[in-house]
């Protein structure tokens, strides 16, 4: 009977409320009115599930004058001139994009904070900042002549993203963060998504940094304390714990021709394909081109080239589009025209979104560099497999909220595997994770001439915004 008097005066009040003093937007704010919250304390209900306002997406709107403005300055920060960006993990460059990127999330109001190698957090707070945030996040380190979108989207993108709920009225009920990954790219050290592996707490990582060099015998942490990290050897202190999120979404340029070609908006990536990286050598004795005959040669430039060949094999053999297979790198000593080469070198990369499969193809290729040493009375003096890392499948509930999302804007979407590396297959090891993909020009990347409009742009923009929202109040 109290219970039933108590639910009844709550209808009351409620009632007066809504239609005396309930602002348009209440679905997006009720839940941290504190009158709401006073009245759900009494009565013991629930006044309503979290949901957004029917009127948001429609009020979503992104400053896209100022989000190129912020892409083309960007790109300045470059050791090579444009069109390319070249700006490489802990150079004068890259600590000044970081500088930038800072100074952008303060201006949005966000609370900074960096780990101890240089991964950047932009927090917008929750009006329940006690539950787990959600993020969203990329990179800003570019390959040697490459563009200005590949990862910038992702961080410049997301910092908009923020300042479009916030232009629309939204209030998020769980934190909402932006990460700008140190080193997604592995320019400088040989070591893809430097950051986010250490996010996600890997072990390996911390042990290999002990002893890891660049190119001119600089070491990982005197190269780390030059750019104002004094404190990078505590790597420890940038492990994450599972549950830090309560989901990751990354914007990203495609890097491939799917959605323009097919005049689509946007693509909802359901996995990523992750690599298999493998270091070949082959030694055989050389020789004078014109005065060792054909039937005493042991050739290790030839035995480099039958296994190239015997990679695509062994791929196209696997019976799936998703399985590929590069030799990136091929290299032959002496390398003199006149000179049989008497060692080789082949760094093969290996991909597919289902693991076994490309880990048979890795025995394969194995098993053929065994057979052609054999055969061609060559020593197969390395065969190291330098990581191989298992493929990531994104969250279904991310994948309907950005699927949701794209509907309510009425932008045409598709699902779509990831064939490149992102810092999203490592955020998966700690947290709930999907991606969303913009069309590119030709699909170009790692080059000068990548593009996306902005229109592409604001149109991704736009779906992270909604997507972050709708996690936001789960």
């Amino acid at each position: 009977m109290m219970k039933a008097l108590r639910f009844s005066l709550l209808q009351f009040l409620l009632s007066v409320y809504f239609f005396s003093f309930c602002p348009v937007n209440l679905a997006m704010n009720i839940e941290q009115d504190p009158l709401i919250k006073t009245m759900e304390d009494f009565s013991g209900y629930a006044i309503h599930e979290p949901q957004l306002s029917e009127s948001l997406s429609s009020s979503l709107s992104v400053d896209t004058q100022n989000l190129q403005k912020q892409i083309d300055e960007l790109s300045t920060f470059s050791d090579t001139s444009a069109p390319s960006v070249t700006r490489i993990l802990y150079s004068e460059k890259d600590v000044m994009s970081r500088r930038y990127i800072k100074n952008i999330m303060e201006a949005s109001g966000l609370s900074v904070r960096e780990d101890a190698v240089g991964n950047i957090f932009g927090q917008w707070s929750g009006y329940e900042p006690e539950l787990s945030p959600v993020s969203t996040g990329s990179h800003t380190d570019a390959i040697p002549y490459s563009g200005k979108y590949d990862g910038v989207v992702g961080v410049l993108g997301a910092i908009e993203a923020i300042n479009v709920l916030k232009r629309s009225g939204f209030k998020p009920k769980r934190s909402l963060e932006v990460i700008m990954f140190a080193s997604e790219e592995p320019t400088r050290f040989g070591i893809s998504c430097l950051g986010s592996r250490l996010l996600a707490g890997s072990e390996e990582l911390v042990q290999q940094l002990k002893k890891t060099v660049d190119s001119e015998n600089v070491a990982f942490f005197d190269a780390a304390k030059s750019a104002g990290y004094k404190n990078a050897e505590d790597l420890s202190s940038v492990f994450l714990k599972n549950g830090s999120y309560s989901g990751f979404v990354e914007l990203h340029i495609e890097q491939g021709p799917i959605l323009e070609e097919e005049g689509i908006s946007i693509g909802v990536v359901t996995a990523i394909a992750a690599p298999a990286s493998i270091k070949v050598e082959f030694e055989g004795n050389g020789g004078h081109a014109g005065a060792v005959l054909m039937p005493q040669r042991n050739d290790a430039g030839l035995a480099a080239a039958e296994l190239a060949l015997a990679v695509e094999k062994h791929v196209l053999e696997s019976g799936s589009v998703d399985t590929v297979g590069t030799v990136g790198i091929l290299e032959l000593h002496p390398g003199a025209i006149n000179s049989i080469p008497s060692k080789s070198h082949l760094e093969i990369d290996t991909r597919d979104i289902d693991e076994e499969r490309r880990n048979s193809v890795v025995d394969k290729i194995y098993q053929s560099a065994l057979s052609i040493s054999k055969r061609r009375g060559v020593k197969l003096s390395q065969f190291n497999i330098v990581n191989k890392d298992p493929p990531a499948l994104s969250d279904e509930l991310i994948i309907k909220a950005a699927e949701s999302a794209s509907r309510e804007l009425n932008l045409t979407y598709k699902k779509m595997i990831s064939r490149a590396y992102h810092d999203s297959l490592f955020m998966a090891r700690i947290t709930p994770m999907g991606m969303i993909f913009i069309p590119c020009y030709k699909g170009y990347s790692h080059k000068p001439e990548e593009y996306s409009s902005i229109t592409d742009i604001a149109n991704g923009v736009k779906v992270l915004a909604l997507t972050l929202a709708k996690l936001s109040i789960s």
